[in-house]
């Protein structure tokens, strides 16, 4: 492979998953609430047989001591975190939260993905811890 195309993250899995987002998209259009396009998404992945935790809840630990917690949108084959997100632009709140989820899961790949008035946008985050 050329170009630095060997070096993608999970790329197959990755090309998987917004085909699906992007099918779920153009079943129900813009619009709904974040947790509306969450359940289509369950659906959507089960259908594909995609492994996949929704909701997922991970614990942020000071010394032993549980200080926080997040619950990420998805977690897809224990390897990819996908965030997703309603509206049109992403704002830099989004990605502090993307990256304290690869942070707080030690994981390699974040999807954040937002549902616009336009069509799906959606940035892959790389963990470089």
């Amino acid at each position: 492979m050329q170009g630095g195309e060997d070096k993608i993250v999970y790329r197959e899995q990755s090309y998987i998953v917004i085909g699906i987002v992007f099918e779920v998209f153009n079943n129900l259009g813009f619009g709904y609430q974040e947790k509306i396009y969450q359940k289509a998404l369950e659906a959507a992945f089960a259908k594909a047989g995609i492994a996949f935790k929704a909701q997922s809840p991970y614990a942020v630990c000071y010394k032993g001591n549980i200080v926080g917690r997040y619950f990420v949108d998805f977690i897809i084959d224990n390897k990819i975190v996908i965030e997703i997100k309603q509206g049109n632009h992403f704002s830099k709140k989004y990605f502090n939260q993307v990256n304290s989820y690869l942070k707080v899961t030690k994981l390699k790949l974040a999807i954040l993905i937002n549902f616009t008035s336009k069509g799906i946008k959606f940035k892959r985050l790389v963990n470089i811890i």
